[in-house]
């Protein structure tokens, strides 16, 4: 690992004006060495990002998400057969509910393969690459964010993603910087604010979208005031 994830976010913080940590997560065949494993139990595997942003590194094994049926399908996590029932209940009570249509299912990203350990750290402390960036703050911000990352090129081609939040993550892995509005689970679990939204960035292209963010913040301080001046000049009663 060579590139100095502290300054990143030192400068993203400058930039974007973060009241949250960035959260790296890395996908791994398997633990890594010198991170300590997540003890304890979470609801979702949502809830460690929660975690991570107030501040700890720390890894999880596949079991350690068996508690969110949907969080282990989009991170293609078997559940053990004892619980394999879950994922359809849980399916069937959404459905009855109006909540989702089975026939969405199979549209819904999913990690290309089972990992092994999955690593949550604050961006800066982050002791691997991370493969994905998740930011989490006010729309304002967010679309900064995004606005850099379109000027970097590697904007995904694809709406702003809803529910469940958990599958921002392959989908940002398969087609770049991506934004989610997030969903009633996740802000229950992560305490993530109604006035707030998600997008997460592919760990391989952060370098180039930080690049941008400044930039961006600059056009946008400027296109401001001349927005400002427009209203004032031209609109009438």
């Amino acid at each position: 690992m060579t590139t100095d994830y502290g300054r990143l976010e030192k400068q993203l913080a400058i930039d974007l004006d973060l009241r949250r940590r960035p959260v790296a997560v890395a996908f791994l065949a398997a633990p890594p060495g010198g991170v300590d494993r997540y003890e304890g139990a979470q609801p979702s595997g949502c809830s460690f990002w929660r975690i991570a942003s107030e501040g700890r590194t720390f890894y999880t094994a596949a079991d350690q998400h068996h508690n969110c049926p949907i969080g282990s399908y989009t991170h293609n996590i078997d559940l053990p057969p004892t619980r394999a029932h879950e994922l359809e209940e849980t399916l069937g009570f959404m459905t009855s509910i109006g909540y989702i249509r089975i026939e969405e299912v199979p549209a819904i990203p999913r990690l290309a393969e089972s990992p092994g350990a999955v690593v949550y750290a604050p961006l800066g402390a982050t002791p691997v690459d991370p493969d994905v960036v998740l930011f989490w703050g006010p729309p304002g911000k967010i679309m900064l964010l995004q606005e850099a990352a379109r000027r970097a090129g590697v904007a995904a081609e694809l709406q702003t993603l809803a529910r469940p939040t958990c599958m921002v993550l392959p989908a940002a892995l398969a087609h770049g910087t991506v934004a989610s509005t997030g969903c009633i689970g996740n802000r229950v679990y992560t305490g993530l604010d109604e006035s707030e939204l998600y997008v997460a960035v592919p760990g391989r292209d952060l370098a180039r979208v930080v690049e941008e963010t400044s930039i961006v913040r600059t056009a946008n301080a400027t296109l401001l005031e001349y927005h400002r001046g427009r209203k004032r000049d031209l609109a009438s009663a």
